[in-house]
């Protein structure tokens, strides 16, 4: 006597998320895919070394725990919920010389959610990295947080276009940031 199929398990869809998200555009991309700094130290030692001297004297940032995606904040590709252009134009406007800046758009449904958080993020004035993190500055990519956090806030404008010369710009400290971790296809920026 046959038996009746076993009922396939349910497949919950992925949720999407609605929304854009940045990158500052790649001069001259190596590959098919934009890689986290410890992608980098293997596949391109040279590249590895040039993004890695951003954390000289904050070398501690790079193995700080993203705790939502269980990996180091050097195994992470770092987006902006922003066109950080108005970043910008705040540090050009404390006198700053600034280079102008091209940003890759990248519509957030291109991502799975589950390989992305978004960290929360505030500079104490002076200080030369973002204040570190806890488990509370962790927040799901959804498409309400992203909304919640797609606004510069006056607290970043300010700081920005009132720097003095001897601090740090840090154009996103106080921008959250939507990280993803591991590699990043090319192919998913609109350039």
């Amino acid at each position: 006597m046959p038996t009746a199929p076993a009922s396939a398990p349910s497949v919950t869809p992925r949720p999407r998320v609605r929304g854009t998200l940045f990158h500052t555009a790649v001069t001259a991309p190596r590959g098919e895919e934009l890689l986290p700094l410890s992608a980098l130290r293997e596949q391109h030692p040279d590249l590895y070394l040039r993004h890695r001297a951003k954390y000289t004297g904050r070398e501690k940032r790079l193995l700080e725990r993203v705790i939502p995606l269980d990996c180091a904040w050097e195994d992470v590709v770092f987006l902006s919920p922003i066109d950080s252009s108005v970043l910008f134009e705040a540090m050009r406007s404390s006198g700053r010389p600034v280079p102008e800046i091209t940003m890759w758009p990248l519509d957030a449904a291109q991502l799975d959610p589950r390989r992305c958080c978004i960290r929360l993020m505030r500079v104490t004035r002076g200080e030369r990295s973002a204040d570190p993190g806890d488990a509370d500055d962790y927040l799901p990519l959804t498409t309400a947080t992203l909304r919640a956090v797609s606004q510069v806030t006056d607290r970043a404008l300010t700081r920005l276009r009132t720097l003095g010369p001897d601090e740090p710009s840090l154009p996103w400290g106080d921008v959250p940031h939507i990280l993803h971790r591991g590699p990043l296809p090319l192919s998913v920026f609109r350039r």
